[in-house]
């Protein structure tokens, strides 16, 4: 009885004393918080209360059990358990920091700047070293636990580091796929080329960057749905960023009307619709026409916007106006379908009505 008890009170008195000790540094951030509200890093810290828990609790009870030499008896598993639980906790606990960290850089970076394309632009480079960092310390504390639950795989991870070579080359091959997207958004994330929050159009579909991973990037369509693609896809096909150089965009809008349209009346009405709009910057407008055919002329009115979004609703209302305004004051100047009778051979007759 005493052997079962024994490590039961050791460790159940080693875990009270973390959590007291993770409480009080709780305390402690909370107090910073209130000192230093400038800076949201101490409250942005206290999201790692959990992981530096359990990281406490599993070194102080694999230290208690060491030290008070405990045991349960044959093949005792405990202390290789507690080992793999702190390697994951300090993991966990270094991932939860990092964010904490790169979120409160973000955030004092974008209260200092008004240039929202390079804050965009910070915010993808934060994104993807944060993704690295979290993969890299994945991978690193699966294989230290590996190797600590599988003490026989130390040899054989000797074999293998012998032959690295190959082994590289062979992962290289069967991962190219995987690398090249890795790179890509290496790539992407510390050029300008897109960002996080960029106006795109890809494969005719218009949207919004929303996220970018390791291998996938997820464009945010006008309709809200989601659009998924391989970060290597931006480095190997064309695309349009509206948001490269400026948010700033021209919106057209094309009629085809007739002939004797009032050109000059129809582009005085333009100029004082827009007048009027606050979706309309006021930097440039024209109203054209580029394009003639036997029946109709091709009229382009063009209007400067300070976004897609302004210029989409911008568009949408120039058109709308424009029509309305030419069915209610000259009619005669939309397209009219001409129609005659049909020609029919010489040799036969016509119907009788």
């Amino acid at each position: 009885m005493d052997d079962v008890l024994r490590p039961l009170l050791v460790i159940g008195g080693t875990i009270t004393l973390t959590l007291v000790i993770g409480w009080l540094i709780d305390r402690a951030l909370r107090a910073a918080d209130r000192r230093h509200p400038e800076t949201r890093l101490w409250s942005l810290l206290r999201s790692c209360q959990l992981p530096l828990q359990i990281l406490l609790g599993s070194a102080a009870v694999q230290i208690s059990y060491a030290a008070w030499e405990l045991s349960l008896g044959r093949g005792d598993v405990i202390p290789k358990m507690l080992a793999t639980l702190t390697i994951a906790s300090a993991a966990w606990l270094v991932i939860r920091a990092a964010d904490a960290v790169g979120e409160n850089t973000l955030a004092r970076y974008e209260a200092r700047t008004d240039d929202l394309a390079r804050a965009r632009q910070f915010r993808t480079q934060l994104t993807m070293l944060r993704r690295v960092i979290t993969t890299v310390l994945a991978i690193v504390a699966s294989a230290v636990a590996i190797l600590l639950l599988f003490p026989d795989l130390r040899t054989l991870g000797t074999s293998m580091l012998a032959s690295a070579g190959v082994i590289g080359v062979i992962a290289g091959v069967a991962a190219q796929s995987m690398l090249g997207n890795l790179f890509a958004g290496l790539q992407i994330a510390f050029g300008e080329s897109v960002k996080i929050g960029d106006t795109v159009v890809v494969d005719g579909e218009w949207g919004t960057v929303e996220e970018l991973s390791l291998a996938f990037l997820t464009i945010r369509i006008w309709d809200d749905r989601r659009l998924t693609m391989p970060v290597s896809y931006f480095n190997s096909r064309p695309y349009e960023n509206w948001s490269r150089g400026g948010h700033e965009i021209t919106a057209t809008v094309y009629l085809h009307l007739d002939h004797a349209t009032p050109v000059p009346e129809l582009r005085k009405r333009l100029q004082e619709f827009l007048l009027g709009r606050a979706d309309w910057d006021g930097r440039v407008w024209s109203l054209v026409v580029t394009d003639s055919t036997p029946t109709t002329i091709q009229v382009r009115a063009a209007m400067s916007a300070k976004d897609s979004s302004d210029a989409w609703t911008l568009r949408c209302a120039v058109r709308e106006e424009l029509i309305a305004w030419l069915r209610d004051h000259h009619p005669y100047a939309l397209p009219r379908i001409p129609t005659a009778p049909a020609a029919l051979p010489p040799a036969t007759e016509h119907p009788a009505p």
